[in-house]
């Protein structure tokens, strides 16, 4: 009798124990915990000296991931207990074939006291397309050292605690993955180079990443709290519809108040002027996403910044490129075919000398049309990122300056050019086309912006390692805060001196693009009213293969 109470009591304290414990493993998240903590548990409960578990991998093999009771350096050698492991999908059916003969030579190889193990999979019931599969996540294996075999009873108590375990480990799995996904969001929103906001439904700040704290001036720590229309402040504001974009609002809280997100309209895209933390303005698109949840309710607002300020310039750079060009290109085209026209009259054709200064003419504003073609294709192929050089030898810059002082000298009766270069002054290694095109481009705007004439000097200098070319006037000059912009593409200074001179803004653009390939480099010293002096610098030996075409 007080055998039979004693078997009760042990198998109650087995139970209680066996509650408990599974009552600390559910309530884990982090794997290995819950691995150590199996282990420790089914041990302690069936008397043992010793425990592994297998975990199936992506693959589908098994790979020890705890142990209790063992040295580190042995585990491996239990891996024929892995071996041809069938696949189960209940527990009663699951059995290792040759189990003890496999712990016999684990025991002699090792030296290990190991008579009896028991091992039980930890399965799990998953649910996949509506189907319902049974998932066969690992293995428990108790060992003992003593010849006491595993009863019935203990298989039981076993399968019962595995069935915790299983659903203890799949849970820590789904939060390891839910983590780990997280962490890869995290890495995602942060190295993204557009900007990322987070609102909570009342459009209060829940999350911004770093492209956006740089965009804005906000840092997260500042910036998390408070509400959507402290952070993006609007000046200017254009709403402007996208094909891909449902609706265009002017602001997101005007949005919200009209009942945005609809059903059909679930994208909102806001572009305009941010104005930053430190009060400058930034160009910015917006587009706003809606997150909700399965029943339709509101969860958060995803907005993605992006910085669309080279867009802008874009759209300026091309307006201005339709109006140069049409500007430039409709003067010349009107000449050849006004004079083209009076040479049709076969009363004009009877005056020799009117007829040869309109041919003249013609030439002239052909000549003028091909250099403008020919800088709008060199623009071209300088933005693709390659300017063609045609020859590239041993250049006197000298000859180079006569030809273009002798072209322009006898089409202006108010400047005087003049040349001043030392008889030492060295050759250098470029393509002479297009230097000419350079000091071309040099002399003939200090011509036109120097329209009360006066001197022209184009000099140059010699020094150890570069040669220095200068090509100054006494014309209008150039303010201070444009003479670094006026090498941009289409840019041209406005003032009334200016506007009156023709120009497609291309030509210090080709200018700086030609130096910089040759390895130089070009500037400006101005001041207005008191002329301009342009430089250029050209290292003595120098490479083009990059460039050359």
């Amino acid at each position: 009798m007080s055998l039979n109470l004693s078997y009760v009591d042990y198998r109650i304290r087995q139970r209680d124990y066996l509650l408990s414990i599974t009552r600390a493993i559910v309530s884990r998240l982090n794997l290995r915990a819950v691995l150590r903590l199996i282990l420790q548990a089914s041990v302690d409960m069936l008397q043992g000296q010793s425990g592994l578990i297998a975990l199936s991998g992506p693959d589908g093999e098994f790979a020890f991931s705890a142990s209790y009771g063992l040295p580190p350096a042995l585990v491996e050698a239990f891996n024929p207990l892995l071996e041809e492991i069938p696949e189960y999908d209940e527990v009663e059916e699951f059995s290792i074939p040759d189990m003890a003969e496999r712990l016999s030579a684990i025991a002699e190889e090792t030296g290990l006291l190991l008579r009896q193990v028991v091992a039980l999979p930890m399965i799990v019931l998953a649910v996949a397309g509506g189907d319902k599969t049974h998932e066969f996540l690992g293995i428990i294996f108790i060992f003992r050292s003593h010849s006491l075999r595993f009863s019935p009873d203990d298989r039981q108590v076993l399968a019962s605690f595995a069935d915790y375990a299983a659903i203890a480990v799949n849970n820590a799995r789904f939060y390891e993955a839910a983590v780990t996904e997280r962490r890869r969001l995290d890495a995602l929103l942060e190295s993204s180079a557009d900007g990322v906001l987070v609102l909570r439904p009342d459009l209060s700040i829940e999350r911004l990443n770093r492209a956006l704290s740089s965009l804005t001036g906000w840092s997260a720590q500042d910036a998390i709290g408070l509400y959507h229309d402290e952070v993006i402040v609007w000046a200017g504001q254009v709403a402007k519809p996208q094909r891909a974009v449902v609706q265009s609002k002017l602001r997101l809280e005007d949005a919200m108040e009209e009942g945005w997100p609809h059903r059909e309209e679930r994208t909102l895209y806001v572009e305009g002027d941010l104005r930053r933390r430190n009060g400058s303005f930034v160009s910015v698109g917006i587009t706003y996403a809606p997150l909700l949840g399965r029943s339709g309710r509101l969860l958060n607002i995803i907005g993605i910044v992006r910085d669309i300020t080279r867009f802008r310039e874009a759209d300026v750079l091309k307006d201005t490129f339709i109006s140069v060009v049409s500007h430039e290109l409709k003067t010349p085209v009107a000449i050849i075919k006004g004079y083209a026209e009076t040479l049709l009259n076969p009363k004009a054709r009877r005056n020799p000398m009117l007829v040869d200064e309109m041919l003249e003419v013609i030439a002239d504003e052909s000549d003028r049309l091909a250099r403008l073609v020919d800088d709008l294709l060199d623009a071209s192929r300088l933005q693709a990122g390659g300017l063609p050089f045609r020859d590239v030898e041993d250049v006197d810059l000298r000859g180079i300056i006569r030809r273009v002082v002798d072209r322009y000298q006898p089409q202006t009766q108010i400047h005087t050019l003049h040349i001043d270069f030392p008889e030492s002054f060295p050759t250098i290694r470029g393509d002479p086309q297009r230097l000419e095109q350079v000091l071309d481009n040099l002399v003939s705007n200090a011509i036109k912006y120097s329209p009360h004439g006066g001197e022209i000097y184009i000099k140059g200098e010699a020094v150890p390692a570069e040669v220095i070319l200068s090509v100054g006037d006494q014309g209008v000059g150039i303010p201070l805060e444009e003479q670094e912009r006026i090498f941009d593409r289409f840019y041209r200074v406005e003032n009334p001196e200016t506007r009156a001179t023709s120009g497609t803004g291309l030509g210090l653009y080709l200018t700086r693009a030609i130096i910089q390939a040759h390895g130089g480099r070009c500037w400006v010293h101005s001041t207005p009213g008191q002329g301009a002096t342009f430089y250029v610098a050209l290292p003595c030996e120098t490479g083009l293969a990059l460039w050359q075409g």
